[in-house]
């Protein structure tokens, strides 16, 4: 274990042996860290954090802090961050509200300088918050998906799979599954190359394509248009897109782009 003489690690945290702390890193509290990860220049863990392997912590990148909420409950919560990660510089995520809760960030997220997770957030498998985008209480973004620079997303507003955030936005309602969004936070079409990119077959992102516009190009009411797409849809990456719309919002789910629109 490499750790550079200016590091404070708190006794009651555990580190793997192949672990690397840079200079002024403070560790503080009872932190787990996996193997071959690396703490850069004054990165600070703090709390009951749990970080996975292979994770690059850059400078000044802020782990396991307290919950920017006046109404958190007192009691012990989490931070639990996944396998080969990359946290740059200036990032921070805050730990749960909740007695028992935690904040998850899942294996192989991208999180570039300044982003912000807050607490209770859940970021599944190989999320990438560009630059200075932020995410509010109790957000959850589902796989794979990007919300691109300076972009902001209100507590919780659920992001589907694969789906693109463009930059400088606010996101104040859900975002279905493998969908775009405009500089207004509006649905304007599927994340074609997006779909490309992840390995999705032509048939699958034909199948995804039709019930796009059954759901977001057609009059009929949404419940309809629904009830409709689960009789026409065979592939699983279908099912996941309706089952986005069955699931809980408490905030509603953004609708497609009105043509002609200030945001036209």
């Amino acid at each position: 274990m490499a750790i550079h003489r200016t590091a404070w690690i708190d006794a009651a945290a555990t580190l793997h042996e192949t672990v690397e702390v840079g200079p002024n890193v403070v560790i503080d509290g009872p932190v787990t860290i996996g193997a071959n990860c690396r703490l850069g220049p004054s990165a600070v863990v703090l709390g009951a954090t749990e970080i996975g392997e292979g994770c690059l912590i850059h400078s000044h990148a802020v782990i396991g802090d307290e919950p920017q909420d006046l109404k958190s409950a007192p009691g012990l919560t989490r931070c639990l961050v996944g396998n080969h990660c990359v946290i740059r510089e200036g990032v921070t995520i805050h730990r749960a509200t909740i007695a028992g809760g935690a904040t998850v960030v899942g294996d192989r997220c991208y999180l570039m300088t300044n982003s912000h997770v807050a607490h209770d957030c859940v970021l599944e498998e190989g999320v990438t918050l560009v630059s200075g985008a932020l995410l509010g209480g109790h957000v959850h973004i589902g796989k794979r998906a990007i919300i691109a620079g300076n972009s902001g997303v209100h507590q919780h507003v659920r992001i589907g799979e694969l789906a693109m955030i463009a930059a400088v936005t606010m996101i104040s309602q859900d975002v279905a599954p493998f969908t775009l969004t405009n500089h207004a936070g509006e649905i304007v079409g599927l994340n074609t190359v997006g779909l490309m990119r992840a390995g999705f077959t032509p048939s699958e992102r034909l199948e995804l394509k039709s019930l796009f516009k059954l759901i977001y190009r057609t009059d009929m009411p949404r419940t309809q248009a629904l009830e409709i797409a689960s009789e026409l849809a065979t592939f699983d990456s279908a099912n996941r897109f309706l089952d986005f719309f069955a699931a809980d919002s408490l905030r509603g789910i953004r609708r497609l782009r009105v043509v002609g629109s200030h945001a036209a």
